[in-house]
């Protein structure tokens, strides 16, 4: 696909709206609603030996207006210009946990909705933690949870854990840094 032009349609304070008019593989060409996303950063942090038996994380119960209540998740944030997602990763995990790490392994990078929005969040596992003080933002409204891992599976088999990012971060940890649930 080729991009023709482009033009914006809405500048917010997270995301961008743009219509762009692309080429398409056949030679056409239409015109796409795009939302442009900096990006973000979401990080499982183990307060114990990722490998050890039942080993515990902190997962965050938070409110969003756009599922209807609270939901539960690791810790996430948006890059801010320049921010490298590892600064990301740290920043959020100090703002919204309350910890720092000594450890940041990049696990992977996702496309959230490629349909309609160029968003990646960069996963990360976080260990050797130290405790702080929680930063939060006004916006935010969050309670910090100590989890142990049998228990994590046991909220993702039973649709407790619904958010995509978290999912994806927790399955990938057990696909390949633990064994099984």
């Amino acid at each position: 696909m080729t991009l023709i032009s482009s033009i914006r349609a809405y500048s917010g304070r997270v995301f961008h709206v743009d219509h762009d008019t692309v080429r398409f593989p056949t030679g056409t060409s239409g015109t796409l609603e795009m939302i442009r996303h900096p990006g973000a950063s979401a990080i499982v942090p183990f307060l114990d030996d990722p490998v050890g038996e039942d080993p515990r994380i902190l997962l965050i119960h938070q409110f969003r207006h756009a599922a209807g209540g609270t939901i539960w998740e690791i810790p996430a944030g948006t890059l801010v210009e320049g921010e490298s997602p590892e600064g990301c990763a740290a920043r959020e995990l100090k703002e919204e946990a309350g910890v720092s790490a000594g450890n940041l392994t990049p696990l992977t990078t996702i496309l959230t909705t490629p349909g309609f929005t160029d968003e990646r969040i960069h996963l990360f596992l976080a260990t050797d933690l130290t405790p702080g003080q929680a930063q939060r933002d006004e916006d935010e409204f969050l309670e910090v949870h100590t989890v142990r891992w049998s228990e994590v599976g046991r909220m993702i088999r039973t649709g407790m854990i619904v958010d995509g990012k978290t999912l994806v971060a927790l399955m990938h940890v057990q696909c390949f840094h633990r064994g099984s649930f």
